[in-house]
């Protein structure tokens, strides 16, 4: 048993330490959509090339979150994880110093790194430090300093761009990073790093990152032909890994784990379906909420922030209650519930803004019973070598389903309007789109409860 193990303080070290990154991580990636008109005002770009400042940071992080995993399980996931508290902060103090667009866009690709880095190893240092027993919990309050980044992030975000411009908004992130690098250094001196000695595969690596780029770019555009070509060279590029993958001795994934590990493949795979299912829903009501009822951006953004804080409360206790009850059961009912308020907002139209609240913390609940002890079945699942690889293929997952879920909605939004520019639909255009776009997301939900429930106990 190592001395974190036997060690309250040095684990409670650790999982402040990962509680920090985790918030990072998320804050960075929702707080900048608030400051992209004042960074395309005073940067003098159009909208189009805006758009990459926020998904180019999740492009890069979603390429590097494998590779950089099984970096970790190699050479150690203290030291890769140090280093990413490193890039991400030292590229988001450079970010705001950014004289034009393709600097900032370079930078973000650090960043994407950097957090990367973070994802890949802090889930895994946690699983590597804590025992079975006690996982869920700490499982629990990363996904709860995640949510919190995601509840603060556009409060944050808004309030910091108005009184004090966009550049500051990268400033506050170096100072919780700063803040996390002193603990790593000071108070963290143990390494883990169960497959060391064994070979990088950076071959493997390159064919990932190319299949996975061109996959989200597909996924992301799913409405254009082009986007379409673009998936299928993803796809294609994906088949080319695959085969690798099974002929190497040493890969970066090991295909086996889906083939053989019933409970890390379903577990993944419900990830998958789950975000897919719901992360298009901040999008479909800030627009209906602003379009349709009328409201400001301020205060549809304090309705919506309903849910993200309810997720924060829910995933903290569902973590803990993870290391005495089945994750499968808890997941699966966490899946139920939110399919069932992606199925009440079918009628969002006849909704008051009472019952949107309502069915927001519904949602909120949902969302806090599945993703922590559905962390804690993927973690549970592997041995403590292949720790940083299921922990880059969760955050993998959740990417993936997210460009999924917002290319779901705008083939949608592509048939109905005939590929007219969405801000230019009227009211009763959009009223037309919303049973359609949540039809489809809560029949996806309602699919993976099956995932869900048939993945099999950790226990």
């Amino acid at each position: 048993m190592s001395d974190y193990q036997s060690s309250d303080q040095g684990k409670n070290t650790v999982l402040l330490v990962a509680a920090i990154a985790s918030f990072l991580t998320p804050y960075m990636g929702s707080s900048i959509n608030l400051a992209l008109p004042s960074i395309g005002e005073e940067l003098k770009v159009s909208a189009l090339l805006l758009g990459w400042v926020a998904t180019i940071y999740l492009l890069s992080a979603a390429v590097f979150l494998v590779p950089f995993g099984r970096l970790g399980d190699i050479y150690g996931r203290r030291r890769v994880f140090l280093t990413g508290m490193v890039v991400f902060t030292f590229s988001s103090l450079l970010c705001a110093f950014s004289p034009n667009i393709i600097v900032l866009l370079v930078l973000r690709v650090f960043q994407g790194m950097g957090s990367a880095m973070i994802f890949a190893t802090g889930i895994a240092i946690l699983t590597s430090v804590f025992p079975k027993n006690e996982r869920g919990r700490a499982i629990g309050i990363t996904m709860t300093s995640v949510y919190a980044g995601l509840s603060l992030g556009p409060v944050a975000g808004g309030f910091l761009t108005e009184y004090f411009g966009w550049r500051s908004v990268f400033v506050f992130t170096v100072i919780f990073g700063i803040v996390a690098i002193y603990f790593v250094l000071t108070k963290i001196k143990q390494e883990w790093a169960e497959a060391e000695g064994e070979p990088f595969d950076f071959g493997g690596a390159v064919i990932y990152g190319f299949s996975l780029s061109f996959i989200i770019y597909g996924l992301s555009n799913l409405q254009s032909w082009q986007g379409l070509l673009f998936l299928l060279a993803g796809l294609i590029f994906f088949l080319f890994f695959i085969k690798r993958e099974t002929s190497v001795d040493y890969p970066v994934i090991n295909v086996n784990l889906f083939i053989s590990n019933r409970l890390f493949a379903f577990s993944n795979m419900a990830a998958f379906i789950h975000y897919s299912s719901t992360f298009a829903v901040t999008f479909l009501l800030s627009f209906f909420l602003q379009t349709v009822k009328g409201f400001s951006a301020r205060d549809a953004g304090l309705i919506m922030v309903i849910k993200p804080v309810v997720m924060a409360g829910t995933a903290f206790l569902s973590g803990r209650m993870s290391d005495r009850f089945e994750p499968r059961v808890l997941s699966t009912i966490g899946m139920a519930i939110t399919a069932t308020a992606l199925f009440f907002f079918v009628f969002l139209a006849q909704m008051s803004v009472m019952h949107i609240m309502v069915n927001f913390v519904l949602l909120g609940v949902g969302l806090g019973l599945f993703v922590a002890p559905n962390a804690n079945a993927i973690m549970s699942s592997v041995e403590k070598k292949y720790v940083g690889i299921a922990s880059g293929s969760m955050g993998t997952m959740r990417v993936i389903g997210q460009m999924f879920s917002m290319g779901l909605v705008m083939l949608v939004f592509s048939v109905y309007t005939g590929g007219r520019d969405i801000s230019v639909g009227s009211a009763e255009e959009f009223l037309k789109i919303v049973p359609v776009a949540f039809t489809l997301l809560s029949a996806l939900c309602f699919a993976g409860i099956y995932a869900s429930y048939t993945r099999g106990n950790i226990r």
